[in-house]
């Protein structure tokens, strides 16, 4: 008998296999790829909200875990995924700037924020300066997902199929799937947990995200630029320009309305020539409290959840993955503000 199951391979599935490896517990994971969100994720780990110049929760503590999570991985897996940049914040007013300067004098975003305003961007339009954040990295999601699961292709920890919830059995010292029997299975579905019968009472909303890669040689942004989209430079004159919200959705394909969506919001910001040579979209798990779901199912208490990621997800999942199975293994109680149970109520 195998110590977990774990469905879902996106960044909350395969971040836990990473963290059950490292301690020695045997797990497989099981997917069919059908959660597209992480791989189109922007990949931006931020600890601050650069809409109102906050820190996001516990964010400053969840970098630094972060920080060295990937770094490790980095090293078990032999590639380059986590690098850091500076991140200029576009103001679109003098009370947005005055705001600036107000919450340089709060706890930690002094660690973050510059105290000098940058007058100018080359080929960034603004009537205003711009403030120059530090500590915010990208990670490349895409080879962080693809890389480790062939780790556990190569370890036959891997199962490539969509799990059918119909042959779960449980029972009260371990469940079976099929051919593998675990004492635990944790669900890290993403969007995907609308359609699992144990946890679809939970209040998972999906937002719909869609980014474009734009080509530009005449841009040179080497920095991350917030304005009311990210620009994300990707190297060899490519961006990516994102992202689009929305809640009402028929599919997780990427549509013509977002296309110029962002388009016309990039070219209030751009004053030089680019193209679009690509779009992509993702359906993110998000809550209506903004805090992530994690724990143990109010009834069978050999299932549990991890979901609801949302747009911090890179920053956040390192952290929470290692709260979870801590809370599994050592009885170490989760912080409230991201426990299943505060929604049992609705079951």
């Amino acid at each position: 008998m195998q110590d977990y199951i774990i469905v879902g391979s996106g960044l909350s599935g395969v971040t836990l296999a990473h963290f059950l490896r490292r301690k020695g517990y045997t797990f497989t994971l099981i997917s069919d790829y059908s959660q597209q969100s992480s791989i189109v994720a922007g990949g931006i780990m931020n600890p601050i909200v650069l809409k109102k110049f906050t820190l996001a929760w516990q964010g400053n503590l969840q970098l630094k875990k972060a920080t060295a999570f990937y770094r490790t991985v980095e090293k078990e897996l032999a590639i380059d995924i986590l690098k850091f940049y500076s991140i200029y914040r576009r103001f679109n007013s003098i009370k947005e700037q005055n705001d600036w300067f107000a919450a340089l004098d709060k706890p930690y975003l002094s660690d973050f924020l510059g105290e000098n305003l940058v007058s100018n961007i080359p080929n960034i339009q603004s009537n205003y300066s711009f403030g120059k954040m530090e500590g915010a990295g990208i990670l490349d999601t895409n080879l962080y997902l693809k890389e480790s699961i062939n780790l556990l292709q190569k370890e036959n920890a891997f199962q490539e199929e969509k799990f059918n919830y119909k042959n779960l059995l449980i029972n009260a010292d371990h469940v079976s799937y099929k051919n593998t029997s675990a004492r635990k299975i944790i669900f890290a579905e993403g969007f995907g947990v609308m359609q699992n019968p144990y946890f679809n009472y939970l209040p998972i909303q999906g937002n719909k995200g869609e980014y474009i890669i734009i080509e530009s040689s005449e841009l040179k942004l080497e920095s991350l630029l917030k304005s009311s989209v990210f620009i994300i430079p990707l190297g060899n004159d490519l961006y990516k320009v994102g992202a689009s919200y929305e809640r009402n959705f028929s599919d997780a394909k990427p549509t013509s309305e977002k296309r110029d969506y962002l388009k016309n919001k990039l070219d209030d910001v751009m004053s030089c020539d680019y193209k679009i040579i690509d779009q992509q979209a993702g359906i993110r798990p998000t809550v209506r409290d903004r805090r992530t779901i994690v724990g143990q199912h109010p009834k069978y208490k050999n299932l549990f959840i991890s979901n609801g990621f949302g747009s911090r997800g890179i920053l956040m999942a390192p952290t929470v993955s290692e709260q979870l199975i801590d809370f599994i293994e050592n009885d170490k109680t989760l912080p409230p503000e991201i426990d299943c149970n505060r929604f049992n109520h609705l079951y």
